[in-house]
């Protein structure tokens, strides 16, 4: 593995100030205000042990990329409440109408938002005291003539949770339409695994349909489903679902399973991508928790690459290190013909980083701290942005402005950052 100095140095395109919206919050990103780029919406939650309990968002605040503060809602901490779980909050295009709103749990109520002026819109009830642990835009019902879903604007439906044993499906109305107890996971991932325009939803480790019912299980897996992930990792131009917990699995729409690797201890994240063009279909990168850390023991991880078979490509091991990293996959940083995995939260003194396929650092960001990335302005590049101490410094690949365009077009949301947890999870459409 290279030394991280071989690494280059991405350009900065600006910073924005942050400090208006209080202590140690999570960004989201979204085209709030409707001009054709994307504002950044921190989100404060409560200070709880969220190991059993699912925190509620405290406050919201709205910034420009230029640090204009557009609106704000809730109380700012100068402190900020713990990062223990997801902060129930997303943005995407609830109503159809052509502008995002922003879907929150505060104050023992979900909290419809426009996202153009913070105004709240829609105010409704839990559907059972902690089903608030996160937000999961979904498209469930289908369209006309079984039409497929192309955007997160076209997602009428939501599935929320608690910690660990049973989801809702809720319409656009916040009334259940279904709820299923089970061994639920993190994140509940919705995909239209058949292209009938309606998404069945993998809830840990039951595959259900549109309708709630339990198509599969995998319950012989051990503890809980961390992240899950929907891909063609091997070229067959069906989806495969890879799950990451005690070891990274890999099964077929109908539930077969066509691999497992079990040698990583706790796999906390999965990430496919084309990270080797040269070899066939997709690889997996994962992040192994080696030791898990805490108050009084010093904990380290490691980042590893599988290929289509499930078979290792590359394996990291770095000391010193934490064990607290977050790797996704990044696409659209530059116009190689090739993904990279952005790695982050890293500890032991190593920066926000892209790595190649054979975990050899392409890029290294100088300065450390929260990470999210997204093409900002929707020209097909993404942006990697990164706070550190009430800053977010934007980065790309290349000179670019941050100005919003002059048509001003708005910006649909893409799935990805609708579906913003903290626990990746994702999906990679067929063919690319």
């Amino acid at each position: 593995m290279t030394n991280e100095t071989d690494a280059t140095e991405p350009v900065e395109l600006g910073t924005v100030d942050v400090t208006p919206a209080g202590g140690r919050p999570k960004i989201l990103l979204g085209d709030l205000t409707g001009d054709g780029r994307m504002e950044l919406l921190l989100v404060q939650g409560d200070d709880i042990d969220a190991t059993y309990h699912p925190h509620q968002v405290t406050s919201l605040t709205a910034i420009d990329l230029d640090g204009e503060v557009r609106w704000q809602v809730g109380d700012v901490d100068p402190d900020g409440g713990s990062h223990g779980a997801d902060f129930p909050a997303q943005i995407w295009d609830l109503d159809g109408d052509g502008d995002n709103e922003v879907v929150c749990a505060m104050d023992d109520e979900f909290r419809v938002i426009d996202g153009r002026t913070g105004e709240i819109l829609e105010r409704h009830d839990f559907p059972a005291p902690e089903a608030h642990d996160c937000i999961v835009p979904a498209r469930l019902s289908g369209g006309p003539s079984g039409e497929t879903a192309t955007g997160a604007g076209e997602r009428p439906e939501l599935i929320v949770k608690d910690r660990y044993s049973q989801v809702w499906a809720l319409d656009g109305d916040f009334e259940v339409l279904w709820t299923h107890e089970g061994n639920t996971g993190h994140y509940p991932w919705p995909h239209d695994v058949d292209g009938d325009g309606r998404e069945e939803v993998m809830a840990g480790y039951d595959f259900l349909g549109p309708d709630g019912d339990v198509r599969w299980s995998c319950n012989d897996l051990d503890e809980h489903a961390d992240c899950i992930w929907m891909a063609d990792v091997d070229g067959d131009d069906e989806p495969e679902i890879v799950i990451g917990e005690g070891g990274v699995y890999a099964f077929d729409p109908g539930g077969t399973e066509l691999w497992r690797n079990t040698d990583p201890r706790e796999v906390q994240h999965v990430a496919p991508g084309n990270f080797l063009p040269d070899e066939p279909g997709l690889q997996v990168a994962g992040l192994d928790r080696i030791v898990r850390g805490g108050r009084e023991t010093t904990g380290r991880d490691g980042i590893f690459v599988v290929d289509r078979d499930g078979e290792f490509v590359a394996k990291e091991d770095r000391d010193p290190g934490g064990w607290l990293t977050i790797v996704e996959p990044m696409t659209d940083w530059d116009d190689a013909e090739r993904d990279y995995i952005l790695a982050w939260r890293r500890g032991g003194g190593t920066n926000p980083t892209l790595y190649d396929g054979c975990l050899d650092p392409v890029v290294s960001f100088p300065v450390d701290g929260h990470v999210v990335h997204g093409d900002l302005l929707g020209r097909g590049r993404e942006q990697v942005l990164v706070m550190d101490d009430g800053t977010v410094h934007v980065f790309g690949s290349e000179e670019t402005s941050l100005d919003p365009p002059a048509d001003g077009a708005p910006l649909a949301q893409p799935k990805n950052l609708a579906t913003s947890t903290l626990y990746p999870g994702g999906e990679r459409p067929i063919g690319d």
